[in-house]
């Protein structure tokens, strides 16, 4: 049966479906949205919860534990992992892929809901959630700032105006302010004061309480009116309170005013935030805008933009906003840039085609095919609901070189044929019905190879699913075309061979060198099929170097970009006090603001904790600067560690963040123990052998006991004696310096908190203690001081938890040269020499995604191969004849290893799938010279050497056109042209790399396996005969 005979012979027909198939495709294509990389739904839920003033101790144990336990009844809990600083905790539960982002966010509001009873009563508010996808970062970043409003008032025209109108973006997931400063009521109090007036702070807080409320009043329904009923019992602004009576002393109101003071001011004292332009530095807010999983990022960054321009019509004075930093710009180049390689492959690949066959009438048939099969695959891609990205698009870029090849084989066994004298139209039903089976081998055989990625685990699995699908698609779409739409053409389109028998002199010229090298190629394969030994143990010991060279070669998880902008992370001395920080942070202003290549910076200090601070660095777009991001980071890195007392992290992030906690670098490796003290040790022993490691820098731990901490052991006899319980003094603890909210503002279009505390200049000396008095059973004063007796000792200022039990994450980043897994592996060797027993370590983060993606890569390319090999046997009914062909994958895979050990680059997730693909790719000109190889022995009775000879010299042509096309295809890639093409640069040196390799030595090392593999399937079936006829011998003899 020959399937493109009915294709050849209703040519309307087969253009009509070819029609279609560029319809749908093309339609697709514009509905399509556009992103950086593939739609990663990755549910992680992070949940908030404060208690001012409380240690990070007490945060660990009374709101984060009860927290995780529930928590941890959750299906799908694949990590748990908190955070806790003085007043705040965050918990961060990363869930299974399998699971929905709304059912774990269902999950998640029921548990705290339960854990509510074990939480403390003075918590403010109840813990809050909010959805975050670690492999989406913000795609803009707005700057608000004004010279002449308080930064309160721009937060709040931020949140009533500019936050609603970006909300209703579609597609837009958030809009988060950083540095957030809402306006607050403070009630400073001067405890000398207190003292005088003989008034308890605890008295000033149940003033307060009771001062400012805002409850029902009810209704009074008369004979024929109804009257609602309210009170002024709200106080809205700080004059209100200033008069607001606390108590009588001798029959006269004490009120705030006469012993401290109530100021408008905002929600924290010890966050200060700083936006830096060339030559210039303001106070502002940023809001960082986050898309949906799967939106299309330029269409939502567009939106925004046009909904922006109605806010800018509506600005108060004196307020600017400013666009500091879009990603869809890059994510709309870097696509852009994908797109133009995919047109420069298809040309080099067409033209690849036109010096071989030399005819613009038969290049312009593989000239269609190429892009019909490309295009065609945007209609799949909109079926399954993919993006255009980085990962489809160089899918595309990477089947062109290799949907050619089946167009190529079709199209030049035709052309053979019609060199041999037959027409067109018979010449194409012949020649596709003998190589219809090649082409069914090929495709199948192609296609099983990108099945194992859709089995890989994780995020990494879920990114380069749509890789895998969008490129077999697109080469069952090239199958199809190969036996409908080539074959066609070919009977129509192609001229008889004498009609153009005057050849011209290009074709002249590239027939001339191709019949040279297949004379070339001929003497030398009889060479090597003369010395078969010599070549099997060439191939041994090329299978023995791939192995040897895949021990030697870095391996890394993804390649760095520069995506215009990086992060610093700063930390001050632990027993340094805010004020520290932030002028020691001011010092790194000054050094950006000078620096050429910078667009615009956002500062924060005093977060997450009071002597640490971070700085988002935007840069001008690559073209518009002379060096790359990573280069900018090492030049100002001397620099900016320069300052005394400060230290200064800096690092470019990957494409795709993973994990949790907030990060001092590209590498966590976390500690976990159930004794907090061994814990401490082992992390401080780990964290000082790894700053010796030449190839870490910027190495940080997340627990350091030494952070001064006062702790007031009461005398709880004395306090007895007095009537004072240990509640009264820990909640004039609790309202002296904790920034105790005692009441809330409600407005119309928001609510502000009403926070009481001494004024920051008597919380700078211990010794306060003996200043600040509560009230006992007789009305009379005590001093604190004399209810217990404050003691110095040392502390950390957070503690962490990994899965419910403490722990310390030691980050670092990389210093050039020095590849992700090389270091994780010595990192884990320290660890096993240092750690104690009872301290457990992992990687988290981006290394955790490393290590178990490639713990699984092996598998995963053995599992390739033996589906290939299943595939194979069954399509030839040969054990033996599949593993012949596969003997050209050691070399390939060496070919790949050698490229990129030769152009110092790493063995990323790209380069192994590029290899993977190898696989794939190489074993193609196998089956062509097997194929044949089989038709020849079967038909024409040659024997093994005569046929694979046969074969292999009458297909080397189309397999150097294939092979060719293929590293054409790829070359774009490798030369990393474009945005984001260092990323992608990897994979296409690992391709081309194995092709050049495996191209140059499989044409001699098959044809010899082949001749090896058909002796010993022949000595097997003689030995088989000679069995059988010895056994019915056997059975003849007389009894």
């Amino acid at each position: 049966m020959n399937f493109s005979a009915l294709w050849i012979r209703r040519p309307v027909m087969t253009i009509l479906v070819m029609i279609s198939l560029l319809f749908f495709g093309v339609a697709s294509y514009f509905q399509l949205p556009v992103n950086d990389l593939p739609n990663v739904d990755y549910p992680t839920i992070q949940v908030r919860a404060s208690l001012p003033g409380a240690s990070p101790e007490t945060m660990a144990s009374s709101v984060a534990l009860p927290l995780e336990k529930q928590f941890s009844t959750i299906d799908g809990v694949e990590s748990m992992s908190s955070a806790n600083t003085t007043g705040t905790t965050i918990i961060t539960i990363t869930f299974s892929l399998n699971r929905s982002m709304d059912a774990v966010t269902q999950d998640v509001s029921s548990a705290i809901s339960a854990a509510q009873r074990r939480l403390p009563e003075d918590l403010p508010y109840p813990p809050s959630y909010t959805k975050t996808n670690p492999a989406e970062q913000p795609i803009m970043t707005y700057v608000v700032t004004s010279q002449t409003m308080p930064i309160s008032e721009v937060q709040e025209y931020v949140e009533t105006s500019m936050l609603p109108a970006i909300s209703t973006v579609e597609g837009v997931a958030q809009a988060q302010i950083f540095g957030s400063q809402r306006y607050a009521v403070r009630i400073n109090l001067d405890p000398d004061r207190m003292a005088a007036r003989n008034i308890g702070i605890n008295e000033v807080y149940d003033a307060l309480a009771a001062g400012n409320v805002n409850l029902p009043g009810g209704t009074l329904h008369g004979s024929s009116i109804a009257f609602t009923i309210d009170s002024t019992g709200q106080l809205m602004r700080a004059a209100d309170y200033n008069p607001l009576v606390i108590a009588y002393r001798q029959g006269m109101p004490v009120r705030i005013q006469d012993i401290g003071q109530a100021l408008d001011s905002t929600e924290s004292e010890t966050v200060r935030r700083a936006v830096i332009t060339p030559g210039k530095i303001t106070d502002g807010l940023n809001v960082a805008i986050s898309k949906q999983p799967g939106a299309n990022a330029v269409k939502i960054a567009q939106d925004i933009k046009e909904k922006m321009k109605l806010v800018q019509a509506t600005l108060p004075q004196g307020l600017e906003v400013n666009l500091l930093y879009n990603k869809a710009d890059f994510i709309k180049e870097s696509v852009e840039d994908v797109e133009f390689t995919l047109f420069l492959t298809v040309l080099l690949v067409i033209g690849v085609v036109f010096f071989f066959i030399g005819s613009l009438r038969a290049t312009f048939i593989p000239g269609i095919a190429v892009p019909l099969s490309l295009v065609a695959t945007f209609a799949v891609m909109k079926m399954f609901g993919y993006s255009l990205n980085n990962i489809t698009l160089m899918a595309l870029t990477l089947a062109a070189g290799f949907v050619v090849d089946d167009a190529v084989v079709v199209m030049e066994n035709v052309v053979r044929r019609m060199e041999l004298g037959e027409g067109p139209e018979e010449a194409s039903l012949a020649g596709s019905r003998e190589i219809g089976f090649t082409i069914l081998s090929m495709t199948l055989s192609l296609v099983v190879v990108f099945v194992p990625l859709l089995f890989m685990s994780g995020i990494i699995g879920r990114l380069f699913r749509e890789f895998a699908v969008s490129i077999a698609a697109a080469i069952l779409i090239s199958g199809f075309i190969s036996l409908t739409l080539t074959p066609m053409m070919c009977a129509y389109v192609l001229k008889h061979h004498s009609a153009s028998a005057a050849k011209n002199r290009w074709l002249a010229l590239t027939e001339r060198i191709i019949e040279q090298s297949k004379v070339a190629y001929g003497r030398t394969l009889k060479m090597s099929l003369a010395h078969p030994r010599k070549v099997l143990l060439f191939t041994l010991a090329v299978f023995v170097l791939s192995g040897y060279l895949f021990t030697l070669i870095d391996k890394g998880l993804i390649p760095s970009q520069d995506l215009n902008m990086f992060t610093m992370r700063t930390r001050a001395e632990d027993r340094a006090s805010f004020d520290y920080l932030a002028d020691h942070q001011e010092a790194l202003h000054q050094i950006l603001m000078q620096e050429p290549s910078l667009k615009g910076a956002i500062s924060l200090s005093g977060s997450p904790t009071f002597n640490m601070g971070w700085i988002n660095v935007y840069l001008k777009d690559r073209q518009d600067r002379t060096e790359s991001v990573d280069q900018i980071i090492a030049r100002l890195r001397p620099a900016l560690n320069s300052i005394p007392g400060l230290r200064v992290y800096l690092f470019n992030p990957p494409p795709i963040t993973l994990g949790s906690r907030q990060t001092y670098g590209v590498g966590q490796y976390t500690l976990s123990s159930p004794n907090l003290d061994i814990l401490a040790q082992a992390a401080t022993d780990m964290e000082a052998k790894m700053k010796a490691m030449p190839g870490l820098t910027d190495v940080n731990s997340n627990l350091q006991l030494r952070t001064p901490k006062i702790i007031l052991e009461i005398n709880r006899d004395k306090a007895s004696s007095l009537g004072v319980t240990a509640k009264r003094i820990q909640d004039a603890l609790y309202s002296a310096f904790a920034d105790r909210q005692v009441s809330t503002i409600y407005t119309p279009s928001n609510q502000y908190d009403v926070y009481l505390g001494l004024d920051r200049k008597f919380r700078t000396d211990p010794t306060i203690f003996s200043r600040l008095y509560v009230k006992t059973n007789s009305d009379a004063l005590s001093p604190l001081a004399n209810l217990g007796t404050p003691k110095e000792v040392l502390s950390s200022l957070s503690v962490n938890h990994s899965g419910q039990m403490p722990a310390a994450t030691i980050t670092y980043n990389l210093k050039p040269g020095y590849a992700l897994g090389t270091t994780a592996d010595e990192i884990r060797s320290v660890g096993r020499q240092t750690l104690p027993a009872g301290v457990s370590d992992k990687f988290e983060g981006n290394t955790s995604a490393f290590e178990s993606s490639f713990a699984n890569m092996g598998f995963l390319l053995f599992v390739t191969v033996f589906i290939i090999y299943v595939v194979l046997g069954i399509l030839y009914e040969s054990f033996i004849h599949p593993i012949t062909i596969l003997t050209a994958l050691p070399l390939a895979g060496a070919g790949a290893l050698i490229f990129l050990m030769l152009f110092r680059m790493e063995l990323d997730i790209y380069s192994y799938v590029g290899i993977i693909m190898l696989v794939g790719i190489v074993k193609k000109n196998g089956i062509m010279m097997i194929d044949f190889a089989l038709e020849l022995t079967q038909k024409e009775g040659l024997t093994a050497e005569q046929a694979i000879y046969e074969a292999s010299v009458i297909r080397f042509r189309p397999i150097m056109m294939t092979t060719l096309a293929a590293v054409f295809g790829a070359l774009p890639i490798a030369l990393g042209y474009g945005a984001g093409g260092e990323a992608r640069q990897p994979m296409g040196v690992a391709v081309v790399g194995g092709l050049v390799f495996s191209q140059l030595l499989t044409l001699y090392v098959t044809p010899v396996f082949y001749i090896w593999f058909d002796k010993l399937q022949q000595k097997l079936r003689g030995r088989g005969k000679t069995e059988l006829a010895t056994e019915k011998l056997a059975t003849e003899q007389p009894q």
